[in-house]
Parts: C-alpha cells; sequence; structure tokens
C-alpha cells in the first residue's frame, strides 16, 4: 500500500477532525493533510513537486473562497493535477450537486454520514476500493 498523502478540503473543522480519527481508527498509513477551503489545497498543489502528487482528494463542495466546484473544474483542467482521483464527500444529496460533480469530473461522490460509526465505514470504503483495490495513477 502506498504511503502518499490524501488530500481533504473541507471548512468544517469538526468534520476534518472526525475524518482523521477515522483514518486512524481504520489503520490507514497514508497522511492526511487538512485544508479549510479550496484556495489552501491549490496553493499547497502548485507549492508541491510536480512528481508529487497526492493519491486522492477528498474535497467538500461549499467552502469560502474558492468551493469544492471550482476547484473540481480547475483541477480537471491542468494537466498536471488532471488524473488526480477526486472523491466529493459533502453533505448535500441534492441530485443537481451529485450531476455537477460527475459532470466537472468527480470520480466518485459520498454523502458525509451523519454518525460517526458510519463515517468510519465510508472511510473503511475508501480504503478498500481506493487504496486497496483500484490502481491509482502515479
Amino acid at each position: 500500500m502506498s504511503t502518499r498523502q490524501i488530500l481533504m478540503a473541507d471548512d468544517d473543522a469538526d468534520d476534518r477532525f472526525l475524518v482523521q480519527a477515522a483514518f486512524e481508527d481504520n489503520n490507514i498509513p497514508n497522511p492526511v493533510v487538512f485544508f479549510e477551503d479550496g484556495e489552501q489545497l491549490i496553493n499547497h498543489l502548485s507549492k508541491n513537486d510536480l512528481n508529487d502528487n497526492p493519491l486522492l482528494i477528498l474535497l467538500d463542495l461549499n467552502m469560502p473562497k474558492r468551493d469544492g466546484r471550482e476547484v473540481l473544474k480547475l483541477l480537471r483542467s491542468n494537466k498536471v493535477w488532471n488524473a488526480i482521483p477526486i472523491i466529493i464527500f459533502s453533505t448535500s444529496n441534492a441530485p443537481d450537486d451529485v450531476n455537477a460533480a460527475y459532470q466537472l469530473g468527480a470520480n466518485c461522490y459520498i454523502i458525509k454520514p451523519s454518525s460517526y460509526e458510519g463515517l468510519k465505514e465510508a472511510v473503511l470504503n475508501i480504503q478498500k476500493f481506493w487504496l486497496n483495490t483500484a490502481t491509482l495513477p502515479v
């Protein structure tokens, strides 16, 4: 299993804390780097070595500065970042949000569970598919 970084942009501090705990509780060795908004995420990617892309990105839709839709559109239009798997991780279950995310190039859309046990299960499923089953770009 790769130990490349997983990036997450989410403006809710509680959600960031719970996702970190869920990754730890599921013994996922990949470091998770958190950002409070899409602008911070893009700035981080811009400063990285072009050959050091993250393993995947978890992206909230509704954030200040640059929301998830803007970030997704920007990442998919950039030849260096366009192959990074992006999982939308949002509280919205609105069909328009789901459809728009996939049209903009999301690889997956997960509605944030309302309980911690549900969150741990969602993170476990991310691990099973994205980290253990799928072959991801290097």
